[in-house]
């Protein structure tokens, strides 16, 4: 029986790989909205964060995705990915590491 590979993604913030299923995905499009990707299927350039709501703080106090993406964001961005990481982690506390 051959082992499935997990892939693999590098937080933007901390640098550090982690299986994609413990990362969200934001993503910039051609028009430079940037945005959060929970089904990890959007078209444009993607970034990936951490499942961790201190991790998504750093990013907004660090203006990682502002870095990364060459664009302004609003605080509501931050606000909305420390929101949803902060969701996505109770459900991993819940039901486990998958999403």
């Amino acid at each position: 029986m051959k082992k499935r590979k997990i892939p693999m993604r590098k937080d933007i913030v901390t640098g550090e790989m982690m299986p994609k299923r413990q990362l969200i995905r934001v993503v910039k499009n051609k028009e430079d909205q940037v945005s959060l990707d929970p089904t990890g299927k959007k078209p444009g350039r993607g970034a990936y964060i951490a499942v961790d709501v201190d991790i998504a703080k750093r990013a907004k106090k660090e203006k990682t995705f502002e870095k990364a993406f060459h664009v302004q964001l609003e605080d509501t961005f931050y606000d909305e990915l420390i929101k949803y990481a902060d969701h996505l982690q109770a459900r991993q506390e819940l039901f486990g590491n998958d999403k």
